[in-house]
């Protein structure tokens, strides 16, 4: 089976586009979630349809990084034309299996489907003979996992997850609304553009909850690549009984993500698969450590908050994934990790171990964790994302027919970054824009 035999795209003509069809409503105005942010602004740059479906007219500048199985390639592109820049995912369909190719169309009808700012969808996509080319907005500031690898080694501050929770939320909102589970909410999966738009990606893992038209309260399937997802994958998925999993399974996730965020470590990486599953299923969960500023490697410093909420380790946290690492991608934290009560309570609530316990999206949004997201302008966005700079490429880059690395050389105004943080960020931004 060739996946240009599929009805999406047709074998007739050499390059033929799929772009987004009129007749999908867009149903995110019917989300209770109405309020204009920085964090779902869309701008002209975002708006990549008009763009043309030839090959020739994109100039491959450099390569982000690979994914799906290897198969396919992610390149920053521009659009000669115009002189845009977009973010291009090639891939070699005749390598593809059948369930490979399965994946990739299932990808972009979704992507077809969902109208959101803040979900990040194939704006445009064609084929050019064996070659399938996904062209989507760049997102300059890359994943938030590749961000505190490079610039927030101890974890982000208080009002930059706020602002990163808010968006993914309302692509939660949106997605819970329209009758799917998201099932791959990550960091890896929050991408941040340079004018601060939050997106979320990872669409390969959504599933749908309807069938036979009518909407169902649980399913059972369990997603592909699960084990790279297991550290974010809730009890009830996991658990795989006859009660299912749901939307609130998202939820759970999130407050993963929001772990992630605030110490710069995934909770349960370092434990086995076996372990993991053992705890989550026990119900021993996370929660937030409030962390002094102390010397690389001083344990001794970790201490339980007194905000009143119950915070420290768990046992289901390993205590590998604590341990402060002399390297250039661990530096030592320049400040006292003191968390604020409204934040303990937003994780408490995702983590409940009860699925019907935790909020909804909707519900999330009036926390009270996010109030100082409405405050904030592009230029106060700006001044969260210090030390991080957007990726970007030289107006005069030569032309190439080959991905080149001139967009991860620093201008000579740019200070000198530390070994490693330059070429990490813009390797670790890749791979997850697939």
């Amino acid at each position: 089976m060739s996946f240009l035999d599929c009805t999406c795209i047709s074998s007739h003509s050499q390059v033929q586009s799929i772009s987004i069809e009129e007749q999908y409503e867009d149903v995110s105005h019917q989300c209770s979630s109405s309020d204009v942010s920085p964090c779902s602004v869309l701008t002209d740059e975002d708006d990549i349809t008009d763009l043309s479906t030839d090959p020739a007219h994109y100039q491959l500048l450099s390569q982000l990084g690979r994914g799906f199985n290897n198969l396919s390639q992610v390149s920053m592109a521009r659009h000669t034309p115009s002189g845009r820049l977009v973010a291009v995912k090639n891939t070699n369909l005749d390598e593809c299996t059948e369930d490979e190719l399965l994946q990739l169309m299932n990808e972009v009808l979704l992507s077809r489907l969902f109208r959101h700012p803040n979900l990040l969808t194939s704006r445009l996509v064609f084929s050019s003979c064996c070659q399938l080319w996904v062209l989507s907005p760049l997102m300059s500031y890359g994943s938030a996992d590749s961000l505190l690898r490079s610039c927030f080694p101890d974890g982000m501050s208080e009002s930059l997850i706020a602002y990163l929770l808010y968006g993914v939320l309302r692509a939660l909102e949106y997605l819970h609304h329209m009758g799917y589970v998201h099932r791959g909410v990550k960091a890896s999966h929050v991408l941040l553009s340079a004018e601060g738009r939050v997106c979320l990606s990872g669409l390969q893992s959504v599933y749908s909850l309807m069938k036979d038209g009518k909407r169902m309260r649980a399913v059972f399937d369990m997603p592909q690549h699960s084990p790279s997802l297991l550290p974010w994958l809730s009890p009830e998925l996991l658990r795989q009984d006859l009660h299912g999993y749901g939307v609130k399974s998202d939820m759970y996730s999130l407050g993963i993500v929001v772990c992630e965020l605030v110490s710069g470590r995934v909770p349960f990486q370092d434990m086995p698969p076996t372990l993991m599953l053992l705890q989550k299923l026990r119900g021993s969960h996370c929660c937030l450590l409030d962390v002094p500023p102390y010397p690389l490697g001083d344990m001794g410093a970790l201490k339980v908050s007194r905000s009143g909420v119950d915070s420290g380790i768990g046992e289901s946290v390993a205590t590998g994934s604590l341990t402060r690492t002399a390297t250039a991608e661990r530096p030592q934290s320049p400040s006292p990790k003191n968390h604020s009560a409204t934040l303990h309570n937003l994780v408490q609530l995702c983590l409940q171990q009860q699925p019907e316990r935790r909020p909804s999206a909707t519900a999330l949004l009036t926390h009270p964790f996010f109030r100082q997201v409405k405050k904030h302008t592009r230029d106060s966005f700006l001044s969260l994302m210090y030390p991080a700079v957007p990726v970007s490429c030289p107006p005069d880059t030569p032309p190439s027919g080959t991905p080149t690395q001139t967009c991860n050389t620093p201008s000579p105004t740019d200070p000198e970054p530390e070994d490693g943080i330059s070429q990490s960020h813009h390797e670790l931004t890749a791979n997850h824009w697939i």
